[in-house]
């Protein structure tokens, strides 16, 4: 049963793996496509991935400047569904998510730097890094949002508090029964076991 288990998630780790790589790749096919000048300025193209380029074209993939951008996106957030990670209590959800729409605004505004009058290269690597950091931010911070979520889903009565848990108040009489006084934290309150019945004697 556990080696079934541990072979469960090695293989969840490797799908989460390969979809982030697939996201990955299709946000680098995608700059390469649009800062093609750029490139090739640089002399950084060759007919192989020229060619691998235009077959990607043919599939649809850049009809429009952000199919790719939101294809990448989409696996990414697929990546991020079966995120698991060391559990964090302390994470606090607002900061989160405004961090995680500062990466979206970043991923997707970042196409108004082709409107900017400069060289190829320098709105190339202004493009790139501006997404790139937004893609990063979505990642990171998508990690931790799937983290907290994790956590808030997964958390039980007896995991509260330092591992307190509810514990019998009533007072049980028979041969076998010890009942001894105590006290312990349950629902963000301190009881006190057989409390009352102490009181009364």
């Amino acid at each position: 049963m556990s080696a079934n288990t541990g072979e469960n998630e090695r293989g969840l780790r490797n799908v989460i793996e390969m979809t982030r790589m697939i996201s990955i790749v299709i946000l680098l096919l995608h700059f390469y496509y649009y800062c093609y000048q750029a490139f090739a300025e640089r002399q950084w193209t060759t007919i192989l991935t020229d060619r691998l380029l235009l077959n990607i074209k043919t599939a649809g993939l850049f009809n429009n400047f952000h199919i790719s951008k939101i294809i990448a996106l989409g696996f990414l957030f697929i990546s991020l569904i079966g995120a698991t990670g060391r559990k964090d209590e302390k994470l606090v959800f607002q900061p989160i998510i405004i961090r995680l729409c500062a990466g979206l605004l970043l991923y997707f505004f970042s196409c108004f730097i082709f409107k900017i009058s400069l060289s190829n290269q320098t709105i190339a690597f202004a493009y790139i890094v501006t997404t790139a950091t937004g893609f990063v931010m979505v990642l990171s911070n998508g990690t931790m949002l799937s983290r907290l979520l994790s956590v808030r889903l997964s958390r039980d009565i007896f995991n509260y508090a330092n591992e307190t848990f509810p514990q019998e108040e009533r007072y049980l009489r028979n041969d076998y029964s010890i009942n001894l006084p105590a006290r312990f934290v349950f629902q963000k309150k301190a009881e006190e076991k057989l409390d009352k019945y102490y009181q009364s004697l």
